[in-house]
């Protein structure tokens, strides 16, 4: 049985065919010891199919595969990198399952990704080109979290509109060490370059506020 039901699958390929612009690549990376890399091969294997060709998946495995992804800067896995024609960069990531409500973000950030930019107000998107320091956000999330993919995307969109930022998705029990590091209590759980973190999946205008403080 497929981890996507045939009637997901069968509306994914609709929406791939007609909404699809640039090709997308999905940068997956497993290794030793990985709890879920065979379901998210399985998804994004899926993902690729469903495409028919506007996706393109390569596999790497962490240890075996170390000089061929340095330039990718993997830290820890499973790793599914977002990037693609329109959005050469390697900023917008997932570490852990995306499942669940999951799914969702990254659905969501390969249509973003294939079009090149996000969906976040002219505004927002102002002060987004203008931070010029280096943002990397974590953003602490689990499958069952209905509020968390709003969170994700929102890290995601900055990091589309500045190659600067960097959005992790961060599966908080498949990274239980870095969630009790951030003494992550509650998700989705935002931290901000190491040091400053925030609850709760802020409205645009707070969140990009939240990570404009940080940097001040």
């Amino acid at each position: 049985m497929s981890l996507i039901d045939e009637k997901t699958q069968e509306h994914l390929k609709k929406d791939f065919k007609e909404k699809l612009e640039g090709s997308v690549k999905i940068i997956f990376v497993g290794g030793e010891g990985c709890m879920y890399c065979k379901e998210i091969e399985e998804i994004v294997t899926t993902l690729e199919k469903l495409s028919e060709g506007k996706i393109v998946v390569e596999k790497y495995d962490a240890q075996k595969d170390a000089e061929k992804i340095k330039e990718y800067e993997v830290d820890k896995y499973p790793l599914l990198i977002i990037t693609g024609e329109k959005h050469p960069h390697y900023n917008v990531r997932f570490y852990g399952i995306p499942s669940g409500y999951e799914f969702i973000s990254l659905v969501e950030s390969i249509f973003m990704i294939s079009h090149g930019h996000s969906h976040l107000s002219p505004q927002t998107k102002e002060i987004i080109k203008g931070i010029d320091k280096d943002v990397h956000l974590q953003i602490f999330v689990t499958p069952t979290c209905p509020h968390c993919p709003r969170a994700v995307l929102m890290a995601h969109q900055m990091a589309i509109e500045n190659p600067k930022i960097r959005g992790d998705m961060i599966e908080a029990m498949e990274f239980e060490e870095l969630a009790n590091k951030y003494k992550v209590m509650a998700v989705p759980k935002i931290v901000i370059n190491e040091e400053h973190s925030f609850e709760g999946a802020l409205p645009e205008p707070y969140f990009v506020q939240k990570v404009k403080e940080a940097l001040e």
